[in-house]
């Protein structure tokens, strides 16, 4: 066992732990205090980014619940490392922010093409302009929807604007990159506060939470003012978050002709370690069965990911799984021959009808209890732990992985069928026609479950 393996654990126990978060964030209030500043929230837009387009219809409803000053600023899209297969992301992405429209009452529909470049260089300096005079958080929710109308892009072709306004637009977007970066971010639809970054809508109820407990809110007693406004229905602020997380307790409601979900995870993917949980619980609840589509991880299909990105990645998930209620922090990073003795075990687990209980077991080894899978005594833990024999593993991890029909042919069709749907990343699931990427849409997956099972029981004679 290496050095590194050995002090892993005690250290990524002690950055991801919820009590480093909350000292951070005392530290960062005192030195707000202390230099008589009000609360400053930094907004990154991203101008061709759908879940940008959702974020700026939050700005004015923020400003009007808490006391914020909230500091735009333009950036561009993320860079190749962080996105490696851009073209599905971008074409998901506004697939996804239809949906999260729909289910907060936002306007996004997907053109089903992005914007003309000449007109997202027009949105950008009318942005700027926007920004100079004070009005962004009033405007940008208007200019942007004006772009991602669906005659902009049968529009005729916008005149080139003057080279000065183009110095301009190059000197802000490169600006913008440059603090996000240093602040430690890549993407747009993203706010900063108080050293803690928040993506887009599905993270603002971390921020709400936080301002809430500063005694930030416009309210009396420091609670979130309740109103009206313009991009929002008035449901949304009669509750105690403007875009609460999903619903994870979920009720228990057998479904006849449940339909399976497929699960496509890593081993390798915080993100999945904190979702397999309760996506298992969400088929116990409904009925339905769970698929394991195992992949192997991006950086061990030679993408490296930033360490911008990692970094983030890591604190949110533990950020998401103490919201959840499930045990994350304690890691071992199972990258390499780890993953590969893991995934090596899952044909045969199934087989064993241990699938599940495989998967939790790693999952919960790894990244909440420190082991090594990659050692003999680790591995062991994890077999034992899910109530199969270690002398049957051992024997089933000398058969060659790379045969016809062995795990590494598994894994690879599983990523391929993944990139069939669109999806390139993990977690994602398919539920009939329907298909997500990430741990924050169960919701969806349910939905997705409950009017499957309807569609089939209609479906009888």
């Amino acid at each position: 066992m290496s050095l590194r393996t050995l002090i892993t654990p005690f250290v990524s126990a002690h950055l991801l732990s919820r009590e480093r978060l909350l000292r951070q964030r005392e530290r960062a209030e005192s030195r707000r205090v202390a230099k008589g500043l009000p609360h400053v929230l930094l907004y990154f837009h991203q101008v061709d980014d759908p879940y940008s387009h959702l974020a700026a219809q939050a700005l004015e409803a923020l400003a009007q619940r808490y006391e914020l000053r909230i500091e735009p600023h333009l950036v561009g899209p993320p860079a190749e490392a962080a996105a490696p297969d851009r073209a599905r992301l971008v074409a998901y992405s506004r697939v996804d922010a239809q949906r999260l429209a729909l289910l907060h009452g936002l306007s996004f529909t997907d053109p089903q093409c992005q914007p003309p470049a000449p007109a997202v260089t027009a949105t950008s300096l009318a942005l700027l302009d926007a920004i100079a005079d004070g009005s962004f958080t009033r405007t940008a929710s208007r200019l942007s929807a004006a772009l991602w109308a669906p005659a902009v892009a049968a529009a005729p072709a916008l005149p080139e604007p003057p080279a000065d306004q183009l110095r301009r637009l190059h000197l802000a977007l490169d600006q913008g990159q440059r603090l996000r970066a240093r602040l430690g971010h890549y993407l747009g639809a993203t706010f900063y506060y108080g050293g803690e970054w928040y993506w887009g809508l599905d993270r603002l109820y971390h921020l709400e939470k936080r301002l809430q407990a500063l005694g930030a809110g416009r309210g009396e007693g420091g609670q979130p003012q309740k109103g009206t406004h313009a991009g929002l229905s008035p449901a949304a602020f009669a509750q105690p978050f403007l875009f609460p997380p999903e619903d994870h307790d979920f009720p228990a409601q057998p479904l006849a002709g449940a339909p399976n979900i497929d699960f496509f995870f890593s081993l390798r993917s915080p993100y999945s370690a904190i979702v397999a949980p309760r996506v298992f619980e969400l088929a116990r609840r409904t009925g339905a069965r769970v698929h394991l589509r195992y992949v192997l991880p991006m950086v061990m299909r030679g993408l490296a990911v930033p360490k911008d990105k990692r970094f983030y990645i890591a604190l949110d998930a533990a950020r998401e799984a103490h919201e959840r209620g499930v045990a994350f922090g304690r890691l071992n990073d199972p990258v390499g021959r780890p993953t590969e003795r893991g995934l090596s075990l899952m044909p045969w687990a199934e087989r064993e009808g241990k699938g599940e209980a495989y998967v939790l077991a790693f999952m919960q080894g790894v990244w909440a209890q420190g082991v090594d899978a990659g050692s003999d005594a680790g591995l062991r833990r994890i077999v034992e732990q899910a109530g199969l024999s270690w002398a049957q593993a051992r024997a089933v991890l000398q058969e060659d992985g790379s045969a016809v029909g062995g795990w590494r042919s598994v894994a690879e069709a599983n990523r391929q069928e993944l990139l069939s749907l669109g999806l390139w990343g993990v977690p994602s699931f398919r539920v009939g026609d329907v298909a997500v990427w990430g741990q924050d849409r169960l919701g969806m997956v349910h939905a997705a479950v409950c009017a499957q099972s309807q569609f089939s029981q209609g479906a009888k004679p």
